[in-house]
């Protein structure tokens, strides 16, 4: 009889003991859930950075490679160096192109200077020439004037002698009648030898005065011909003188040939853009590289961020700025700190296949419906390079 109250009070403590477990219990779900719901987890995040590919923008044979595969380089440090032998020579002829063409251009100048010194001196002579013009017409009319002159002389000097001749012949026959005197008939004839060598002065005057207007209008022409030739070495010399112009217009092409070897000759040597490692290296030393085709990668070490996927229940309760707790499944031990940068705002539907220009709705019915997952975008505040990989398995707490 003892025993049963005792039993009895056991039974009271052990269904005490029970609720105040599932009371607990309820509550720690009940925190866990709201922890959950205000603290949003998730174990299904990877680790991303950003990389390159690099690829050679030049073509040649690799020369040296100092990198290895998975090895760390800083920034400036020499990841391979391509043949540089044939840019160089390329450079070389493209300065000696240039320099060809400064020393044209200088030629040409030269050529030019004297150019214009023979259109001068083609443009004196024209002036000369038409200067000469100018005299042979006025000696012309000069000529012409004394002509003028001359004829007249003649003229005068001809009724003198035809005076005189008349006279002489009207005298003579009153001579034998003694009508006039011998000394009369001498003057008479003397007058007559008086007025034709008169006639005979100015005839030969109105020669010379004749033969000096030839000569005047023979000069004319020659001064009329000098100075068409003047006129056209004048043209010829204008026409002859070049300019720079063509050669000048060369200049930016030349320029732009020497930029680009020496820019192709610097792409020979290719160094690190950042700190990164060295990722997907399978070439050695003799490798041929070609303009575009990549060698290897380089991940950034300068920026981590993790991609977390939060179900859309969860992604009410994270926002842009928020701080996250940053895990990797390697390291657990390790805690660091994060910020969220942004939230996915699109992922492929699986009910969003087209076909035939319909959509394609599969005949299905679930009746557990799975929650979308968005990814959301940390970005990592203290990163270790050492430990972080780009696609490692990451958990997030966002806080």
């Amino acid at each position: 009889m003892e025993q049963a109250p005792e039993a009895l009070k056991r039974k009271q403590i052990g269904r005490w003991i029970a609720i105040g477990v599932v009371t607990a219990a309820i509550v720690a779900l009940a925190f866990a859930i709201l922890q959950t719901d205000l603290h949003p987890r998730t174990d299904d995040a990877s680790v991303r950075a950003n990389y390159i590919e690099i690829a050679p923008e030049v073509s040649g044979r690799l020369v040296e490679l100092p990198v290895k595969d998975n090895a760390f380089v800083k920034k400036g440090d020499l990841l391979f160096l391509i043949d540089p032998r044939p840019y160089e020579y390329a450079l070389q002829q493209a300065l000696s192109d240039q320099e060809a063409l400064e020393q044209q251009i200088i030629d040409a100048k030269r050529r030019i200077a004297a150019q214009n010194s023979a259109a001068e001196a083609a443009l004196a002579g024209v002036h000369s020439s038409r200067t000469g013009v100018k005299t042979a017409g006025s000696t012309i009319d000069v000529a012409k004037a004394t002509v003028s002159r001359a004829q007249a002389s003649l003229a005068a000097a001809e009724a003198q002698l035809k005076l005189a001749t008349n006279n002489l012949h009207r005298i003579e026959p009153l001579l034998q009648k003694q009508y006039v005197t011998v000394e009369q008939i001498d003057q008479a004839n003397t007058a007559v030898r008086v007025a034709q060598g008169n006639f005979d002065e100015a005839q030969a005057a109105l020669v010379q005065s004749q033969a000096q207007l030839a000569q005047s209008i023979l000069r004319q022409q020659e001064a009329d011909s000098a100075a068409a030739e003047s006129q056209a070495k004048l043209g010829q010399a204008i026409h002859t003188i070049d300019t720079v112009d063509t050669l000048m217009s060369e200049r930016p092409g030349k320029a732009a040939k020497v930029d680009s070897a020496r820019l192709d000759l610097e792409r020979c040597r290719v160094v690190a853009p950042f700190n990164a490692y060295v990722n997907n290296m399978n070439i050695s030393v003799g490798e041929y590289a070609h303009p575009g085709t990549p060698l290897f990668t380089l991940i950034d070490t300068r920026t981590w961020w993790v991609v977390a996927n939060y179900r859309e229940s969860k992604v009410k309760n994270i926002a842009i700025g928020s701080h996250v707790d940053v895990y990797l499944m390697g390291h657990p031990d390790r805690r660091f700190n994060g910020t969220v940068e942004s939230i996915g705002y699109g992922v492929f539907p699986e009910d969003g296949a087209v076909t035939g220009g319909l959509p394609n709705i599969e005949r299905t019915l679930n009746w557990v419906h799975l929650s979308t997952r968005f990814p959301v975008r940390v970005r990592v505040q203290d990163p270790d390079p050492d430990l972080f990989r780009i696609g490692a398995t990451a958990l997030t707490v966002v806080r």
